[in-house]
């Protein structure tokens, strides 16, 4: 059932034609549910040989053409490029006139709200911010998979009956975040997926090194019930030798780790940690057998150093930020030539812009990273 049937009619957004600037898992994918909508689809930007392929699958028959290109021919432009590339990217558009006044200018970025697209904002485009919180894997599986997905919304208070109503039609969720939050809910998304992605590997790495033939089918169940358990009941779902207290239990695995995957303590001690905090602070570990799990989990790190504070000083392992799940291709130089390197790993930040500035139109970039579990993100 629909659960915004709130949305009247002349709130929907007219019949569009639509562009991508960025063929990368994220953009095409949506192009194509608005095309199930029935919008037009007219253009689309891509460089790599990846891109290319992605958008003739999902958008067969949709030329591929400049940014400036996309942007003179679509009434709705979708701006699916990395986090890290994206200002850039709307600067030089809005400094080389690309823009056009009463165009629907979207990002899918998690980090960013609108403030982003000030530049073209200021051009008299209507900038929109719509994040899907679901991993994309450049491939018609992303179109289904946007039945019922959430998505991060945000948009001046005008536009909003807009932004949610694009959503809607693209079989997703809206949820309304505003400008200051957006930082905030993209880091809640990336320790929700983009670890669990890294905990999971690293589950199945060790149970191969234990002797486990198919570690997939042996974690499948396991990690489904805590993951139901835990979106039913949050920390109530917490157990094992943490929760219990059981410091030999932590203390044996510790000492395997370090002999048999010394890259994996860290993780597991700084995870052990948080678990113990989480555990106390709801009343699942008893403070009388806490102090001698907290003293385990204040051993030696891995390369022989303390691990820092235990967990009833918070102590915790610093993390990297969330990356961005827009992976749609990052601009380069002014003649839009690829950076060289394996596709899946490019991820670094963009250049600085130039008289040839890494958002002006016939720009562009290779796709960032290879399809991956998570929002993505936001996989945007």
């Amino acid at each position: 059932m629909n659960p915004h049937p709130s949305i009247e009619a002349q709130d929907r957004p007219a019949r569009l034609t639509v562009g991508v600037v960025g063929a990368g898992r994220v953009g095409p994918a949506l192009a194509a549910s608005l095309q199930l909508a029935g919008h037009r689809p007219v253009a689309v930007s891509g460089v790599s040989d990846t891109s290319v392929r992605r958008a003739a699958e999902l958008l067969p028959g949709v030329p591929l053409v400049t940014p400036a290109e996309v942007l003179a021919r679509a009434d709705l432009v979708l701006l699916t490029v990395p986090d890290d590339a994206l200002a850039d990217l709307v600067s030089g558009l809005a400094e080389t006139g690309a823009v056009r006044p009463g165009q629907l200018l979207v990002h899918t970025s998690g980090r960013f709200g609108t403030a982003v697209l000030d530049p073209a904002t200021r051009a008299g485009a209507l900038p929109l911010a719509l994040h899907p919180a679901m991993t994309f894997t450049g491939t018609s599986v992303d179109v289904q998979r946007l039945a019922g997905c959430p998505f991060g919304v945000t948009a001046p208070e005008e536009l909003r009956m807009a932004a949610e109503a694009l959503v809607i039609e693209m079989g997703g969720e809206p949820e309304w975040i505003v400008e200051s939050a957006r930082p905030l809910y993209h880091a809640a998304l990336a320790i929700g997926a983009n670890y669990l992605v890294t905990l999971v590997a690293q589950a199945m790495e060790l149970l191969e090194k234990a002797g486990v033939r198919a570690p997939d089918r042996m974690l499948g169940p396991l990690l489904g019930a805590a993951l139901d358990n835990a979106l039913r009941s949050g920390d109530a779902a917490l157990t094992g030798p943490v929760a219990r207290g059981d410091a030999g239990t932590v203390a044996a695995h510790v000492a395997e780790l370090r002999k048999h995957a010394p890259q994996a303590v860290a993780g597991y001690l700084a995870m052990a940690r948080t678990t113990a905090d989480r555990a106390l602070a709801h009343g699942l570990l008893k403070p009388e057998l806490a102090e001698e799990l907290l003293d385990v989990l204040a051993g030696p790190a891995a390369d022989g150093g303390a691990t820092g504070p235990a967990a009833s000083s918070g102590g915790q392992a610093p993390s990297d930020g969330p990356e961005s799940e827009r992976d749609g291709d990052r601009p380069t130089g002014h003649n839009g030539d690829e950076p060289t390197g394996p596709e899946p790993t490019d991820t670094g930040p963009p250049r600085p812009p130039s008289s040839g500035s890494p958002g002006s139109p016939g720009s562009e970039s290779p796709d960032s990273g290879s399809p991956e579990p998570g929002p993505h993100g936001g996989d945007s």
